[in-house]
Formats: C-alpha cells, sequence, structure tokens
C-alpha cells in the first residue's frame, strides 16, 4: 500500500509541478483539484478517503454534460485522484471515520469521475488498467460489504451493510454504462462469481439483477467471454433457481437465462444436452407466478433446442393465426348470408337425411340378404353332407373307395372349372385395352383409306388447266418494230450539267423575288385593313354620337383620344367571337383551311352584354 501510494504520489507530484506554469489561467474548481491533490499526497493513508470525498461536492457544481464538467475529470485524472480513489477502495474501513459508508461514498464518486472520462493524456493506461482496476475493487469492496451484512447480528447493522452493498452494485452498474467495454472484464473476473455464491435471499436479488443490468447494457459480450466463465455462471443461476421460491429472483433468474440463450446461441446447445429435465423442472416450480412470458420463451427455446427452429415455430404459429382469423372472417361472412338460405340448408339437410336414412335401409337390406345366403349356404352344405352321409351307408363297403374316387375327381374338375374361368378373365381384362387400341386404329385406318379414295376420284374428275398461247416469233418482231419506231419519233432532250446549275441559279432568284413581292404586299393589305377597320370604326362612332346638346365630357374624349376608338372596336369583336364559341354546333363547322378565328361579318353587327 506504501509503495502504491509513493509511487502515485511520485507521479502526481511530477504532473503538478509541470501545470504549476498554468495555474493562473485555471478557474477555481481546477484550483481546488490541485489543493486536494496536493493535500492528499501529504496526509497519511487513514486521512485519505476523508479528503477524496471533497471530490463529490466539486463534482456537483458543473452542470451534466457540460464542457465545464468533462475538463474537471480530466484535471481529477491528471492529477491521479482517481487512481487514489482506486486504490483505498481496498483498505480495511473499520478503523477509517465513517467506516463502511465512506467506502460507499468513494465508490460512488470513483464511477461517477469515470463515467464520461476520456482522458487526452494517459489514455491508454486509463482503459487499460486504471477502468479495469476501478470495476475489481468495486467488486471486491462489494464481496466485503456482503460478508459484513451475512455476519451482521443487529438488524439496524444488517439493513446498513445492505444498503452500501446496494449501492456499491449500483455505482459498478453506472460505470460499466459509460464504459461498456468492461462488461467483458467483469464476466471474466472471479469477484463477480464469488458474488453470486451466496445462499442469502437479499444479497442474491440484489447480484441478479446487476447481472441483468450488464447484460443489457452489452448483449454481445458473451461472443468474446469464455465458455467456461457462462458455464459456472449458469450453473449459479439455475441452482438459484431450484433453491429459492423468491418470485423475484425467480423473474430475475429467468430474464438472464433467456438474454444469455439468445445472445449466445452455443449456450443453448449446451442446455439442452446437460440439463435434460430443466425445462420440465421449471415449468413445475415457477408455472403461474407472475413471469409466464418470459418463462414460456425460456421453455419454447429449451424444448426447440435451436433459436431457429423457434423462430420457425413462431412464424408457423403466426401463419396458423393468420389462416384462423382469416377463415373466422370468411365464417363471420358466410354467416351474415345465412338467413337467406336457411331454407336451402333446410331442404339440403332433409335430402341428407332422408339419403342416410336410404343408405342405412339398403345396407340393412344387404346385410340381412348376407344373413340369408350364408343361412341358405349353411344349410345346403349341411344337406349335401347329410345326403353323403346317407349314400355312404347305401354303398357297399367295397364300393366306398370307388365312391371317394370320384367324388375327389368331381371336386377337382370343378376347381379346374372355376380356375380357368378366372384366368380367362383376367387375360380379357388385360386384352381389353389393346383391343380397344386395335379397333380405335381400324376405324381411323378406314377414315384415312375413305378421304384417300375420294381425293383420287375427285383429281380423276377435274381437267388440266391449260395456260395462255405464247407469242409466235412473227408477232414479237412486229411488236419490237413499233417500239423502235416510237423511240425514234420520240427522242429524249440531252441537257448539260452546266446548264442544269444555271437554271436552278434561276429558280431560286425568282422564288427570292416572289417572296419578297408578297411580304410587301401583305403588309399593304394589312395596312390597307387597319385603315378601313379605323374608318368604319369612325363612321359608326359618329353614327352613333349624340347631338352637340346632349354630348358630354367623355363623348369628346372619345373623338379626341385614339384608343378609345379601338377599344370601342376591340370590345365588339370580342362580343362577336363570344357569339360565335356560343353558338351551335352547326354554325362553328368550317372548312379545314379557314382561320379558326375568323368571324363572319354579319356576326359583328351583333352587340353581346356581358
Amino acid at each position: 500500500m506504501a509503495g502504491r501510494r509513493a509511487a502515485g504520489s511520485g507521479a502526481g507530484r511530477a504532473k503538478r509541478d509541470a501545470a504549476k506554469a498554468t495555474l493562473d489561467r485555471d478557474s477555481e474548481v481546477n484550483m481546488e483539484v490541485f489543493n486536494l491533490a496536493a493535500e492528499v499526497t501529504e496526509c497519511p493513508d487513514d486521512k485519505i478517503p476523508i479528503l477524496l470525498l471533497k471530490l463529490k461536492e466539486i463534482l456537483k457544481r458543473p452542470p451534466l454534460g457540460s464542457k465545464e464538467l468533462k475538463k474537471l475529470k480530466e484535471d481529477i485524472y491528471d492529477y491521479d485522484l482517481i487512481q487514489y480513489c482506486v486504490v483505498m477502495l481496498t483498505q480495511d474501513y473499520h478503523h477509517i471515520p465513517g467506516n463502511w459508508f465512506t467506502a460507499m461514498q468513494l465508490a460512488q464518486i470513483l464511477s461517477t469521475a469515470c463515467v464520461g472520462l476520456d482522458p487526452k493524456n494517459d489514455a491508454e493506461e486509463f482503459y487499460k488498467k486504471v477502468l479495469p482496476s476501478a470495476a475489481d475493487n468495486l467488486m471486491l469492496l462489494a464481496r466485503r460489504l456482503q460478508a459484513r451484512f451475512l455476519k451482521a447480528d443487529e438488524e439496524d447493522d444488517k439493513q446498513d451493510f445492505l444498503r452500501y452493498f446496494h449501492n456499491v452494485t449500483d455505482s459498478l452498474c453506472w460505470l460499466l454504462s459509460g464504459h461498456i467495454q468492461l462488461t467483458q472484464h467483469v464476466f471474466q473476473s472471479d469477484h463477480l462469481l464469488q458474488l453470486l455464491l451466496t445462499d442469502d435471499v437479499e444479497t442474491a436479488t440484489i447480484m441478479v439483477s446487476v447481472l441483468l443490468s450488464f447484460l443489457q447494457l452489452n448483449r454481445t459480450v458473451l461472443l468474446y467471454v469464455k465458455e467456461k466463465s457462462i458455464r459456472l455462471i449458469l450453473d449459479e443461476i439455475i441452482y438459484k433457481l431450484f433453491e429459492n421460491t423468491n418470485p423475484v429472483i425467480g423473474s430475475t433468474s429467468i430474464k438472464v437465462m433467456l438474454l444469455i440463450v439468445e445472445s449466445h446461441p452455443p449456450t443453448l446447445q449446451m442446455l439442452y444436452k446437460s440439463y435434460k429435465g430443466l425445462s420440465r423442472l421449471l415449468s413445475k416450480q415457477w408455472t403461474g407466478r407472475g413471469f409466464g412470458k418470459d418463462l414460456s420463451q425460456l421453455l419454447e427455446l429449451l424444448d426447440v433446442g435451436s433459436v431457429q427452429g423457434v423462430k420457425e415455430q413462431r412464424f408457423h404459429h403466426a401463419a396458423c393465426l393468420i389462416q384462423a382469423v382469416w377463415r373466422a372472417y370468411q365464417t363471420r361472412k358466410r354467416m351474415k348470408k345465412l338467413p337467406k338460405v336457411v331454407t336451402h340448408l333446410q331442404r339440403s339437410f332433409r335430402a341428407k337425411r332422408e339419403q342416410e336414412i336410404q343408405r342405412l335401409e339398403k345396407e340393412r337390406e344387404e346385410e340381412e340378404l348376407k344373413h340369408q345366403v350364408q343361412l341358405c349356404r349353411h344349410r345346403a352344405l349341411r344337406n349335401f353332407r347329410q345326403r353323403q352321409l346317407s349314400l355312404l351307408e347305401i354303398v357297399p363297403a367295397s364300393e366306398v373307395a370307388q365312391y371317394l374316387q370320384q367324388e375327389k375327381e368331381q371336386a377337382a374338375l370343378l376347381i379346374q372349372k372355376v380356375w380357368r374361368g378366372y384366368r380367362q378373365r383376367s387375360c380379357f381384362r388385360q386384352q381389353k385395352q389393346p383391343l380397344k387400341e386395335f379397333k380405335a386404329a381400324v376405324i381411323v385406318q378406314r377414315a384415312v383409306l375413305k378421304f384417300l379414295e375420294r381425293r383420287r376420284n375427285l383429281r380423276r374428275d377435274l381437267h388440266v388447266w391449260q395456260g395462255p398461247k405464247g407469242l409466235t416469233e412473227s408477232r414479237r418482231q412486229e411488236l419490237r418494230a413499233k417500239v423502235e419506231d416510237y423511240v425514234k419519233r420520240h427522242p429524249v432532250s440531252q441537257v448539260s450539267e452546266e446548264r442544269t446549275k444555271e437554271q436552278h441559279a434561276q429558280a431560286q432568284e425568282m422564288l427570292g423575288q416572289y417572296l419578297m413581292r408578297r411580304n410587301l404586299k401583305w403588309k399593304s393589305e394589312l395596312r390597307q385593313e387597319a385603315l378601313l377597320a379605323q374608318i368604319n370604326t369612325d363612321i359608326e362612332l359618329l353614327m352613333n354620337a349624340p347631338s352637340l346638346k346632349e354630348s358630354t365630357k367623355k363623348d369628346v374624349e372619345v373623338f379626341s383620344c385614339r384608343s378609345a376608338p379601338v377599344a370601342a372596336r376591340a370590345k365588339q369583336s370580342h362580343n362577336a367571337m363570344l357569339q360565335f364559341t356560343r353558338g351551335p354546333w352547326w354554325k362553328k363547322m368550317v372548312d379545314e383551311f379557314q382561320d379558326a378565328e375568323r368571324v363572319y361579318t354579319d356576326d359583328l353587327d351583333f352587340d353581346l352584354v356581358l
């Protein structure tokens, strides 16, 4: 202990000496951390835990999640105060002020200072040495508190130690929630197994809950834990399930087993092979205790033996459920139509009942007939034997053998006759299909032969077609002479390439001149149409104008401004166009080459009031 403290104090002193140059720029909290680190370095071992309790008030000042709190935790780590907290957890607090209450507070301070801490300096040492040591020492402190809880005689002391134990385990869970990678180290630690190995109900309940919290924090941790450690933990959980009747332990233990099986599939195979009667005992002891859902899932996994099999079974159950719902829906749908088909159902039922009665009556008659036939057969056989006996009595003794020989021959002949009849019938049944095929082939062949005969007769009756007679040589010479004479009388004119290009250039020039003249003519026509429209508008305005006595200022403005006549003409044209569009369909039928916006002159005189 003294060596650890000396090494820590030496390293801390070196860091503090290097940080003295920047103390003027640090906050008040950093100065308090520095002074606390100086006091811890100089004071004896039994006073260090009391001094470290000051970190609790220091850590409460900055708001949660702030940069100040993060910087404060980095300074606490840089001044080796976290290392002191880790080392102090291993002391015996029997002679320290505050006793084990001080140890519990120190554990809370350690977990609070480590969560959210990501040191920039010595990060490798923090993650590989400080955090594992902190987890181990927290579990060691929990073991000591557990042992003192079991040894305590007074009830008050037991409750205090149980509360301290609960707080320390909560601090361990809080530490693992901030650094999930520690879960693998904790699972492989012997301290965790020692904490689980207890017969006390209260501490066992707390430890099983802690184990459930570990698995909920990191479900993939079991993939990196040794199989031996998992087996030991499972053995202890199964032992608690069958040695305790506490429903809290049962519920939490079943949840832990369910998480282990779902997160680590090889564990399911191990349970399936090593614990044959586990599912039966679980269902017998823990059924109906308030956690049937988790228990049923675990039992289903143990019965099937594989997670994939359980998924397939659930899919099958879901499919069955969907099918059942669908069938129920179809049934309800059919039941809604039931009143409409009651008469039909009754009629069908009565018909089926009559058929069933007839069938039963027929079966009864057949049974009665069989019984009568059997009785007649027995009676005939009995009479036959009686006749044989009477004949044997009549036949002399020397002829009995001959008589029996004749009876045997007749019986043999009868058997042979029945056998030949059976064999011939069997052969006929086997030859029935080939015989049917043979008859079908004969019918097909007969039809084909008839068809071929009719076609030959038809060809024989048709006359041979004779094509047109070909041209004679004299006729061919005559036609050739006429063609040559026509060619001589109508020779083809020959035009040179230069002449063709010249004609093309002339045609292009004439086309351009025509287009220019057409454009000028079109513009002049538009101008004439505009002037005519203006003149017509002025004439209409003058004709509709009031007298000089009745004229107003608005009328004067109509003749003094050129926009007013244009607006009046536009309104008139607009009204005419509306009238045209609202007219009957037969007035709208125009030529396909006529302008769709054209309005006839007789429509322009109609004024449409909107």
